[in-house]
C-alpha cells in the first residue's frame, strides 16, 4: 500500500486536487484518477494538478493537468493560479514569478502581496487546425463565428485555442442558457476532434461580461480561467468589448480580470487558496 499526501485547493470554486511529485514519487497513469474525483466516494475534484521538475533549461517546473474523467489536458488558467500559490506555500520556490512548462507551452504565473496571481497565458489561437475545428465546405479559415451542425440547427460559435479548445456562444442572460444541454452537445462533437469546452457569453458592458462554462470531462464548473480568456478573446474579436482594456469576466464561483490587446499575450489576474491538505492511501 502507497500513501500519498495531496493540498485540496480551489479558483473561484474551479477545484483542484494538487500532488507535489517534487518531493516524492508518483506517476498519475498509475491511479484512478475518475474514482479520485468523485465527489461522493473520493476526493472530489474538476481537476487533479501534478507540480514535478522540468527538465528545460530555465524552467522552475512542469505542470500536468487531469481533468475528472482521467483525460489530460493542455492548460488549465484556474489551476495555473493555484499552481503558482502551491509552490511558494510549500517552499519549494522563491521567487514571485515562475516560469512553469505545460503540455502546450510556457507560462509565467505571478504573486502579488495582495493575495493575487496573474498568470501570462501567452497568445490565443484561432486557426481551426490549432483548435482543433473541422468548419463546413465554404467557412474561411480566421474566421470570427463558425457554424457547429446540430440535429436542432447550426449554432453560430467562435472558436478560441489557449492551451485547450473553447467554442464561445453569446447569449442575452446566462442565467437562461442552455449550458448543460447545449454544452454537452456541442463538448463532444465530430466538428471538435479532441472535443471541446462550451462558454456561454453574457455582454454586460464594453469592460464586462458574465459566463458560464461547460468543460470537456467535466461538465460546468463553478469557473474556467481558459475560458475566461477565450471569451474575452472572442468578444474583442467580435467589436463587442474593448480592446487593451482589463474585462471583469463574473463566473458562478466569482470574478476574473482579463486583459488582451490583438496580437498580444493574454493576461489572466485572480485568486487561488487552499481548501485542505490531506494524505491518501492506494494501491
Amino acid at each position: 500500500m502507497k500513501t500519498l499526501k495531496f493540498t485540496k485547493m480551489h479558483g473561484l470554486g474551479n477545484d483542484f486536487m494538487v500532488i507535489d511529485a517534487v518531493s516524492q514519487n508518483f506517476t498519475p497513469e498509475d491511479v484512478p484518477i475518475a474514482e479520485w474525483a468523485d465527489r461522493f466516494r473520493g476526493v472530489g475534484f474538476d481537476q487533479l494538478l501534478v507540480v514535478g521538475r522540468s527538465e528545460t533549461e530555465g524552467v522552475d517546473f512542469r505542470y500536468r493537468i487531469f481533468n475528472a474523467d482521467g483525460s489530460e489536458v493542455g492548460q488549465c488558467g484556474n489551476g495555473a493560479r493555484c499552481f503558482a500559490r502551491f509552490v511558494a506555500d510549500k517552499g519549494l520556490t522563491d521567487k514571485k514569478e515562475i516560469c512553469v512548462e505545460t503540455a502546450k507551452g510556457v507560462i509565467f504565473p505571478k504573486l502579488s502581496d495582495n493575495g493575487m496571481v496573474t498568470v501570462n497565458m501567452g497568445k490565443p489561437k484561432f486557426m481551426p487546425s490549432e483548435i482543433p475545428f473541422v468548419p463546413e465546405s465554404g467557412e474561411g479559415d480566421d474566421a470570427c463565428i463558425y457554424g457547429v451542425h446540430l440535429e436542432s440547427g447550426i449554432q453560430p460559435v467562435s472558436c478560441v485555442n489557449m492551451g485547450n479548445p473553447h467554442a464561445v456562444i453569446t447569449v442575452d442572460d446566462v442565467e437562461c442558457a442552455p449550458v448543460r444541454e447545449t454544452g454537452s452537445l456541442i463538448e463532444p462533437h465530430r466538428q471538435f476532434p479532441e472535443r471541446v469546452n462550451v462558454g456561454f457569453m453574457q455582454i454586460v458592458s464594453r469592460t464586462a461580461i458574465r459566463l458560464r462554462v461547460f468543460e470537456r470531462g467535466v461538465g460546468e464548473t463553478q469557473a474556467c480561467g481558459t475560458g475566461a480568456c477565450a471569451a474575452v478573446v472572442a468578444g474583442i474579436r467580435l467589436g463587442l468589448l474593448d480592446e487593451g482594456k482589463t474585462v471583469e469576466v463574473v463566473l458562478p464561483g466569482g470574478t476574473l480580470y482579463i486583459e488582451w490587446a490583438c496580437g498580444g499575450d493574454v493576461m489572466m489576474t485572480g485568486p487561488a487558496e487552499t481548501v485542505f491538505e490531506g494524505e491518501l492511501a492506494y494501491s
